[in-house]
């Protein structure tokens, strides 16, 4: 008698529609926070160019590389 409602997912005319509607609302607010505010946009966008970028153009590149013979004469 109180689980009756519970039985209603069991049935899968039922729980198919349900899982679409959750599975598609899911996907329409990954896409609006993804596609919402400029400037998370224009972060997401530069991450394409990652991958050629060369060491020098990174922010810390004023930053040298220590050697193990630089660490041992210390």
């Amino acid at each position: 008698m109180y689980y009756d409602w519970l039985m209603w997912f069991t049935r899968m005319e039922n729980s198919k529609p349900l899982a679409l509607v959750l599975f598609f609302s899911a996907f329409c607010a990954i896409v609006l926070y993804v596609y919402t505010g400029r400037r998370r946009g224009e972060r997401l966008e530069s991450y394409k160019y990652i991958p050629f970028q060369d060491e020098a153009d990174t922010p810390d590149s004023h930053f040298r590389k220590v050697t193990d013979d630089e660490r041992e004469n210390n």
